[in-house]
This record gives structure tokens, sequence and C-alpha cells, in this order.
């Protein structure tokens, strides 16, 4: 293929069908193929010189499946249906290497169904060379901090003080396919807390409404530099002080995509990193949950 495509995982679940549809609009507004790709953690046994061996790690019953489920759809993109076999956790990481983008359900058939998010659906956040995006189960209650206009909307979350700007383009690029608004959402800690001679941390004297200013003026500051390139998308900045993750979660209500960015490589720990306000809107987050690679190395004291 040409084009590199999106990536549809898929294990039969229904958390996994859920994640098909969202990879096949997504793949029809990327204009991009999609390969529908089932790993199997363990082949099927077979005989040594049995001469039906090659059949048995070829047939797949989900994808028979999947595939009977799209027949006679008219609303598909380029399909191409794939089994690859290894441990989920290790292959779909592996897999994004040639995709633009890579869609999975937040649970899968194995592990425990009480948990909020499956193991597979971490490690390819955590690993994936692509953006991946975890569809969650419907029925996620957050609660709404303020009302917000109809429409469709992308949510994207902004550290001011990263110098990183892959998630917000990333989230442009996405409200623009979408024909949608963006909504980027900065956060700033309040009350600051400063440590004392005796050995406290006490809150300092800051002026709340200057911190509000300045992180509301470093957010415009960013947005400005990604408008000229996405005059259609009308973004609006939404600065909270406090939580970021729980601003974010509130956002998610409503919205088409919240978009996070995943952390960087730093030069004292060069395994890949899910920060804390990442982990938490993959496992709260009402709506999919876009995590995009963040670029180059960071030394430990940028944060």
């Amino acid at each position: 293929m040409s084009t590199l495509p999106v990536i549809a995982a898929v294990d039969g679940s229904e958390d996994s069908l859920r994640a098909l549809e969202f990879a096949i609009v997504a793949a029809r507004l990327w204009e991009a193929p999609l390969r529908v790709l089932h790993v199997r953690q363990y082949a099927a046994p077979a005989r040594t010189g049995d001469p039906a061996a090659g059949s048995q790690l070829s047939n797949d019953p989900v994808l028979d499946r999947v595939k009977d489920g799209l027949t006679g759809r008219s609303d598909l993109p380029p399909l191409e249906f794939a089994t690859a076999e290894g441990a989920p956790a290790r292959t779909l990481p592996e897999e994004s290497a040639g995709a633009q983008l890579l869609v999975l359900g937040s649970r899968g058939r194995g592990g425990f169904a009480s948990l909020l998010l499956g193991s597979n659906g971490l490690a390819s956040a955590r690993e994936a060379d692509c953006p991946v995006v975890v569809v969650p189960r419907p029925g996620r209650e957050v609660i709404e901090e303020s009302p917000v206009a109809p429409g469709p909307r992308v949510v994207v979350g902004m550290p001011v003080d990263s110098t990183d700007e892959s998630a917000v383009a990333f989230a442009f690029e996405e409200a623009e396919r979408r024909g949608a608004r963006l909504q980027v959402v900065s956060a700033y800690a309040w009350p600051t807390l400063v440590w004392t001679a005796v050995g406290d941390y006490v809150p300092a004297v800051d002026d709340k409404e200057e911190a509000l200013v300045e992180c509301e003026a470093l957010a415009e500051e960013v947005v400005a530099r990604h408008r000229p390139r996405h005059p259609r998308v009308a973004a609006e900045v939404t600065v909270r002080d406090g939580d970021a993750a729980g601003h974010l979660v509130s956002c998610s209500a409503g919205a088409e995509l919240v978009v996070v960015g995943r952390h960087r490589r730093r030069l004292t720990q060069p395994g890949r990193l899910l920060g804390s306000v990442t982990q938490a809107v993959l496992l709260h987050a009402a709506a999919p949950i876009a995590v995009v690679p963040l670029k180059g190395i960071e030394a430990d004291s940028a944060g």
C-alpha cells in the first residue's frame, strides 16, 4: 500500500467492534485504507507433516465474523484483513510502525472484566509509534463543569510548560477533518506551595488572577501558531485551575475525540512513559481518546 493504513485491532469482543466502527470513519476521513488486524496469542496446534497445517494457521474465525458483518456495506474504505501471531501487548505496537493510526477498544476478551482499561490498550498507548485511539465502553458518566455549545467538538489537553506541540497539531487536523470546533484545555496548579524553613509546604502568596492570565496567554500563543494552517477550525482556549485530568474528563462529555500527549523519552528513563494525566483520561473519559507520541528526548529537569 502506498498510503499507510489505519489499523483496527479486533478480537471478536463488543469493545473491538465499536473500535472498528470508529476506525472505519477515521480511515474515510484520513483517505487511507483500513487494515483489520486480529492478533492471536496462541496459534492453532498442528501436527508435523499434516497437510492441513497451513490452513489451520490461516483460518481465523474472528476475522470471518468481522467480514460477514461488513458484507454489503457501502460506507467502507479500502479493506485489508490480517492475522498475526503473538502477544497483543507486544505485537500491536510493532504493527503500529506501518500505520497512520491504531484503533482499539478499551477492553478485549481477556483479563478481568471489571478493569476500566485492558493491558493491550495500555501497552499500545504507551509503546506505539503512531497515534493510538482507545474507544471506551458506552455509559461512562462524567460531570460536566459547564455547558458547552452543541455541535461536533474535539478536545485537546495542552500543558503550557511543554515545548512539544504534537498533540495540538494532531487535534487541529482531526477537528478540520471532522468539521468540528476545537476546545483547548489547559490547567495551572493552584494554590502553589512553597517549602518553608521549618520543613512544611504552605500556600504561596501568589495572585490567582495573574496565574490565570499568564496561562491563558501561553495557551493562546500556542494556538495562534496553528490557526493559519487550519483557518476553518474554530479553536477556543479553556483555562482552569487545579486537576488537569479532571477537567479533560469533564470536557469529554459529548466530544467526538479527546487528544492527549504521551510523555517523551527521558535521558535517564529511555523507556516510553504515560503521564498521570494521560492515564487518568484513558481510564475515565467518556469519548474516544487519542494518545499522540511526542517527539525527541527531554531531560529530567524539564519535568
